[in-house]
């Protein structure tokens, strides 16, 4: 699995943050509430006095810096390459969304292709707007019956990579949001095999290397770019993941570095970057490792009293695909997704991931007890004992774009293009200049560039207008 030796954790950054308060100085640097003194009250007693002690940012108190990487916080990336299998580790503030971005921007320009899952982040966009380069559209399987997307077929990476030239890299998303696992080992095989660089956006399988019951890292699997959002599952603090260049990537790591430097915020939150750090020391740990083992053995309880329900399934895997049994995919006869996180919330006050217009997305995380999975089986149990059919299924918005993006326009030409604001109706046969996505997912309904049909007005229910180009 390759982690660290289980009785010395160690925690760079963490422990100069610790250094730091028993070592107090005069200060006369940013941020400019010093120490806590000059915040609102309220807010302070809401969040803590030491909270505010340790909202400093780098090169003070011997923090190091984060772009580039010194002391500590370099020394906590190179323990997190080292726990995660990676050659080099860059820890991301503002999310995945940066490293996405970051790696369009170092790995690709106008006029390059890049082939890409129609499921995929908008940041994946946001990061082609930026370098100029045009999506090559891979449609995943699609699970109807669900309304999720699947599985990508290594095939069609194969067909992509046959039919297009000047391809900069392939970028897939996996696990999907709702769990559905690809064979990466084959789609980097394919990578390889045409001399095309495999990238991969692993937000929600940051757990993975760390148990031998979940699906296998595509670290190891040969991708030469991952990024994991460690604040989703795996115990960082909102907006805190990171970026892993493989082991045997021809990558040069300096190309994603300078576009991170260019991104990055120049008074990084020493905050967050030793919450990444914390993460990955804690799942590193024995106590870390029980919960993750607790996070697998909670969703196998939930699977097994969901299938003894009888209008309530589960999505599992089948022999195309694997999923990641700690995100449980379920519907409900007779109601929408929707409808039933609505019931979940007010009725019994749980709050789940997400929901769409068929289903809704549960998390076993490492933070939860067993007793929180009882509650829920028991929950679901007496929903499914009742009747809704008096409830309006609601579902005249669509929630999961399931169409294939028909491009017209490079996406930076068109998001840089005179635009105008006109009403969704009137927007039908027009080119947009927006991405639209709803989050979560975040998967986009439009893109810059796309053209805009009648089938996309049920993905747009909330939406009164939309840029179009003139």
């Amino acid at each position: 699995m390759g982690l660290l030796s289980r009785e010395k954790i160690k925690a760079p950054i963490v422990e100069a943050l610790k250094k730091a308060i028993k070592n107090p100085t005069y200060q006369f640097h940013i941020p400019g509430h010093t120490k806590g003194n000059g915040v609102y009250s309220k807010f302070k007693n809401l969040i803590g006095e030491k909270a505010l002690l340790l909202d400093t940012t780098d090169e003070f108190d011997g923090l190091g810096t984060l772009n580039p990487a010194t002391g500590p916080i370099k020394k906590a990336q190179e323990l997190a390459a080292e726990a995660f299998g990676a050659k080099q580790t860059f820890f991301l503030l503002n999310g995945s969304t940066i490293g996405n971005i970051a790696i369009a921007m170092g790995l690709s320009r106008k006029g390059q292709k890049v082939i890409v899952n129609r499921n995929c982040h908008r940041s994946v966009m946001t990061g082609l707007i930026a370098s100029g380069a045009d999506p090559v559209w891979i449609i995943p399987e699609k699970f109807s019956d669900w309304g999720l997307w699947g599985n990508i077929k290594p095939q069609d990476i194969e067909k992509a990579l046959q039919e297009n030239d000047n391809v900069a890299f392939v970028w897939i998303t996996n696990p999907t949001y709702e769990g559905v696992v690809s064979n990466v080992k084959e789609i980097s095989e394919i990578c390889k095999k045409y001399n095309t660089p495999l990238v991969v956006d692993e937000a929600h399988g940051c757990l993975w290397n760390f148990d031998e019951h979940l699906p296998q890292t595509s670290l190891e699997l040969g991708a030469d770019i991952v990024v994991h959002s460690l604040h989703k599952t795996g115990g960082s603090m909102s907006q805190s993941s990171m970026l892993h260049i493989g082991k045997n990537s021809t990558i040069e790591p300096k190309h994603i570095e300078n576009a991170l430097m260019l991104l990055h915020t120049t008074s990084p939150s020493l905050t967050l970057l030793a919450s990444l750090d914390a993460a990955r020391a804690h799942l590193d740990s024995k106590r870390g490792q029980k919960q993750i083992q607790q996070a697998i053995e909670n969703a196998k309880y939930l699977r097994k009293k969901i299938d003894n329900l009888p209008n309530i399934h589960q999505l599992k895997h089948d022999g195309d695909y694997e999923t990641d049994i700690t995100k449980i995919f379920i519907k409900a006869d007779g109601i929408s997704g929707k409808v039933l996180e609505s019931i979940l919330e007010y009725d019994f006050h749980i709050e789940i991931e997400s929901a769409s217009d068929v289903g809704l997305l549960i998390l076993s995380n490492i933070g939860n007890s067993h007793k929180d999975f009882e509650y829920l089986a028991k929950c679901l149990k007496k929903i499914s004992k009742k009747d809704y059919s008096h409830i309006p299924k609601n579902v005249k918005q669509l929630h999961m774009p399931m169409l294939t993006p028909e491009i017209k326009m490079n996406l930076q030409e068109a998001f840089y293009s005179d635009k105008e604001i006109v009403k969704k109706e009137d927007a039908i046969n027009r080119i947009s200049g927006e991405i639209i996505a709803e989050c979560p997912p975040g998967i986009a309904i439009l893109v810059p560039g796309e053209l805009i049909k009648e089938e996309h007005l049920p993905y747009l229910e909330s939406y009164e207008t939309i840029e179009v180009l003139k």
